[in-house]
């Protein structure tokens, strides 16, 4: 899907080249990219107050950087507990 085709280009292309990356060093760096620019987002919507939308899509990529961070980086997740 190119840049015309994203809702959010601006972070949804970064992560769109990150799940791409196969290299790790790389990868660790463009995980890092990718959070700044949803985090610099997220002040934004918070200020404009609106972006509902955007928030799910947000929702969503920040899950995906999860399982990137823990099944190809290597970084653990925490386990649930048992209540």
């Amino acid at each position: 899907m190119g840049d015309e085709e994203l809702k959010y280009p601006k972070w949804q292309a970064p992560l769109q080249d990150l799940i791409l990356e196969f290299d790790r060093e790389k990868l660790s760096e463009k995980v890092r990219r990718v959070e700044s620019l949803i985090s610099e987002r997220l002040q934004q919507l918070r200020q404009e107050g609106n972006g509902d939308g955007e928030l799910q899509a947000i929702d969503d990529a920040l899950r995906t950087l999860r399982i990137i961070k823990r099944d190809t980086l290597g970084r653990p997740h925490r386990p649930e507990t048992d209540p």
